[in-house]
């Protein structure tokens, strides 16, 4: 900012908790949602009748929000509308299933039922998803039941997976520091514990626990009857590796290490997040600010501090303008850290320094500090399935490997699995399944970075193909750049359906997003670490002219970039595409500044 910037002028916070009484809320124009919270009953609504409803495999559509809190969404697959509403048929309703799973971290044991569930009441995949766990696809209602039985059966869940609250909490996968992603792990693992919702409506409703009646009134003790005003998310990175993308998520913890890589506390890191809507320049992605640094005893009060200011300072109103990254620019970093530390009982020390060299995952086989071998194996789009002839048998294989594997499975944010802990005297045996079912220990350089979101057939909110066309555009996309020599550079490259960003495509050196069947905007300009967003590059981009946009650009790329330069740095540098600092200037100064000569 120069001397002729006009300093900001931020709103004043409020004082008050949010409203929870229904006749409150509608006096003050509350957003539909926060009355479904207020009348569910902690999070009960209809869910459970709607579930002895066989006529229908859908739900209602307010238990259809309520439903999200519970690990799920309700879903049609979108392929088959048109002959079923031909002839007249109900849509192919079905459930996604997502589960929490701190860290990412599973057994074999826990890896071999959720394989079992996975073949036996969804699609015969696994999918590994951009938030580090697992989510499973085509669940009919009348499974639903039986697949949460089978879930709590592997002492895992679903409980806020998605909806208005804490989700997944992500943490480092680095296997080589094993000491520092121990602590970023139990990290991740104790905040997920605190700010887990309190209700006994999950056990309730699928597990047919005993219901709540009489003595005490059940009560949410951190959330409160409306729980957040949207969704919040956590991560927790170590570096170098930002795998965990901490720039791009509500809330981050970043370790700050010493010269034996012990972690000494953590830089905190807020307002991030991806989501916008196309054509409203109020909602857009940001990058998060570093706040402040805590001590490793001061983590989990901070995170419970940073929530809590969200759940007090969000938009209630408008869930657009609700998640925490608006409520920084509404407010201002000074006032929300402020707030931060009252909270928290005390003041807190400014940000370490630190640095981060990528998000990518480090592929094929490494060894910890602590002698265990970790193997890190590139799943495409994170769909664990097997393909059909010369492809990847990864569902087969990887269930051979949890029979015999004595150590366990990472999920990264990245949607790769890393076979981690095995003993030096097992790593043979690993090898030689790994090789049987022709699992990859690496791919390409431009796969080895990239992401794609799930969108067609399932997601309700896709615009245009994800998961299903971003293998085929690679394929188009590496022989262009072998054409100039750039075969061997790595470049993040993500593709999602829709706006919402699942994908993190904002902040990809080279990210599509979703217009419309077989139409993209083409985001270029990200930093490789992750902590820079990119700048529309090109509107309503179709499928065939993406080569031909991207080509010029590897052409002037291979003829221009300084050693060590980074492609997003670049295409800045040389004049092609403006900088973005920040959210509110994302949607500003966009599109191609200069041609390619």
């Amino acid at each position: 900012m120069d001397d002729l910037t006009p300093p900001r002028t931020y709103e004043t916070p409020p004082t008050t908790r949010p409203i929870d009484e229904a006749e409150a809320a509608r006096e003050a124009g509350l957003a539909h949602n926060e009355h479904i919270k207020i009348a569910s009953g902690f999070l009960r609504g209809t869910l459970a009748d709607g579930l002895l409803k066989h006529a229908t495999g859908a739900i209602s559509e307010d238990d259809g929000q309520l439903v999200k809190f519970h690990g799920m969404y309700l879903q049609d697959d979108r392929d088959l509308r048109p002959e079923r509403t031909k002839k007249k048929l109900d849509k192919a309703y079905s459930f996604m299933i997502r589960l929490r799973i701190a860290g990412g971290v599973v057994t074999p044991k826990q890896w071999l039922v959720l394989d079992n569930i996975a073949t036996t009441y969804a699609n015969g995949t696994l999918r590994a998803t951009t938030r580090q766990t697992f989510q499973y696809h085509g669940v009919i209602k009348s499974n639903l039941k039986r697949t949460m039985a089978a879930i709590d059966g592997a002492l895992l869940d679903t409980i806020a997976a998605c909806g208005d609250v804490n989700r997944n909490v992500m943490a480092s996968t680095n296997p080589a520091q094993s000491g520092a992603h121990k602590a970023a792990y139990e990290l991740g693992k104790e905040i997920s514990d605190s700010l887990l919702p309190k209700t006994n409506a999950w056990r309730e409703i699928w597990l047919d626990g005993e219901k709540v009646i009489g003595g005490e009134p059940e009560f949410e003790p951190v959330y409160g009857r409306t729980y957040l005003p949207r969704k919040f998310k956590i991560v927790i990175a170590v570096p170098p590796s930002n795998e965990v993308d901490v720039f791009a998520h509500d809330l981050g913890f970043i370790a700050i290490l010493d010269k034996k890589n012990k972690v000494t506390g953590w830089n905190v890191t807020v307002g991030g997040g991806m989501g916008m809507t196309h054509g409203e320049p109020d909602t857009f992605p940001r990058t998060a600010d570093v706040m402040l640094f805590c001590k490793p005893d001061e983590a989990v009060r901070v995170a419970e501090a940073v929530m809590t200011v969200q759940r007090d300072w969000g938009n209630r109103k408008n869930r657009k303008n609700a998640r925490l990254k608006y409520t920084i620019e509404r407010y201002g970093l000074a006032a929300f850290r402020a707030e931060v530390e009252k909270r928290v009982g005390t003041k807190l020390a400014d940000p370490k320094p630190f640095a981060f060299t990528g998000n990518g995952d480090r592929f094929g086989w490494t060894e910890g500090d602590d002698g265990r071998h970790h193997l890190t194996l590139y799943v495409p789009s994170g769909r664990i399935k097997d393909v059909e002839g010369d492809g990847p048998r990864l569902l087969t294989g990887l269930r051979r490997i949890a029979e015999i594997h004595e150590g366990d499975f990472r999920l990264t944010g990245n949607q790769n699995v890393i076979i981690a802990n095995v003993p030096g005297e097992k790593r043979v045996e690993i090898e030689a399944l790994v090789d049987e079912y022709g699992m990859q220990k690496g791919a390409g350089a431009l796969r080895r970075n990239s992401i794609a979101c799930v969108a067609l057939p399932t997601c309700g909110l896709a615009l245009a193909e994800s998961e299903r066309y971003l293998p085929d555009l690679m394929t188009e996309l590496e022989e262009s750049l072998a054409s100039h020599g750039l075969q061997d550079d790595e470049i993040t490259i993500r593709m999602t359906g829709c706006p919402n960003g699942c994908a993190r495509p904002f902040i990809a050196e080279i990210g599509f997003v979703g217009r419309g069947p077989e139409r993209y905007h083409l985001y270029l300009g990200a930093a490789f670490d992750g902590s820079r967003l990119g700048k529309l590059y090109a509107e309503d981009v179709t499928a065939s002219e993406i080569r031909t946009i991207l080509d010029p650009l590897f052409g002037a790329y291979a003829q221009g970039k300084t050693p060590g330069e980074r492609f997003g740095d670049f295409l800045i540098r040389a004049g092609y595409v403006a900088r973005t600092f920040n959210g509110p200037d994302f949607h500003t100064n966009i599109g191609a500044l200069k041609g390619v000569a």
